[in-house]
Parts: C-alpha cells; sequence; structure tokens
C-alpha cells in the first residue's frame, strides 16, 4: 500500500499547506471566547483531528497556528517535522517507527511555532494531526517566504525549501 491508496481509502483532498487531509473530528462542544486566551478572535472547538498524508512529491509548507499541535504517525515511511519556535531556534524530529534511529509516535509542536514536514523522495507517511483548542482556519497563518527569511536569516535555506 502507498500513498495513492490511503488518499483513495480515507478520502484525503488536497491540503492549503501540501500534502492530503481530511477532518476526522471536531468537538460538538466550544470553549467560549471568554475562556480562551487573547489570540483567539471567537469560540473554539475543544479539539479538532485530521488524517494528514504527505508524499516525497510535495512538502507540508512552513505555517503556524494559535494552538498546540500534536502529531501521530500512523503508516509509511518516516517524516520529518520541522520546527522554528518563537525564538528563532530550528530544531525537527522524525515521526516513524525506526526508534533506534530517534523517531518517535507523537510529537507536538507549540503554538506560535513555524512548522513544516517532508518525507524522502517516493516515500510517503501517513500521520494524524491533533489540536486543542481545536483549530479553526482563521487561526492558520501560511509563511511568506520574504517575510520569515528576513525574520530569522540564519534559517534562510529551510526557509526557501519550505515556503512556495
Amino acid at each position: 500500500m502507498g500513498g495513492r491508496h490511503w488518499i483513495e481509502q480515507l478520502g484525503l483532498q488536497a491540503h492549503p499547506e501540501g500534502g492530503w487531509f481530511r477532518e476526522l473530528y471536531r468537538s460538538s462542544e466550544a470553549i467560549p471566547l471568554a475562556g480562551l486566551p487573547s489570540r483567539f478572535k471567537g469560540p473554539r472547538s475543544f479539539a479538532t483531528s485530521i488524517y494528514f498524508l504527505l508524499t516525497g512529491e510535495t512538502f507540508s509548507a512552513l505555517h503556524r497556528i494559535k494552538q498546540d499541535e500534536l502529531w501521530h504517525f500512523y503508516d509509511g515511511d518516516g517524516l520529518t517535522v520541522h520546527v522554528i519556535d518563537a525564538s528563532g531556534d530550528y530544531h525537527q524530529q522524525r515521526l516513524g517507527r525506526q526508534f533506534e534511529q530517534g523517531e518517535v509516535f507523537q510529537f507536538a509542536v507549540e503554538a506560535g511555532s513555524w512548522f513544516g514536514a517532508t518525507v524522502e523522495p517516493g516515500a510517503y507517511a501517513l500521520v494524524g494531526c491533533t489540536v486543542a483548542p481545536g483549530f479553526d482556519f482563521s487561526d492558520f497563518e501560511l509563511a511568506d517566504r520574504s517575510v520569515l527569511s528576513s525574520e530569522f536569516p540564519q534559517h534562510r535555506d529551510l526557509i526557501a525549501a519550505l515556503t512556495r
């Protein structure tokens, strides 16, 4: 089974950051605006989750959201999550089954961090992403290459590789 199989089997659609996704869960209850930090502009579901599939023919472009995002590895080859945190430090984490090579099944990206993901050419990775408070596209910001490069010139090559 490859990436195409999972795209069809799970009914995934193209994602604006790259890759394929389908929302699986959105809590029926919401946190009112008064109960959220000031960075939010409206109520949010308690939590949301998606399937996300990435192939070696594309990448998940650098973006950030206002919530923490948990990544869960399900199938395929290893995937690298690239993170530039709020202080400008870069780190990466491999998700996959190769624990002896530093891969993990689950990884959290902190709210406000710039992040994207890659897989090797010819490979794919099927993961899940859980966001709390729940995801809303108004909380999603796709990186602008020139703006992010001027803010973090030390990461210019990574930014060029993971922006469109």
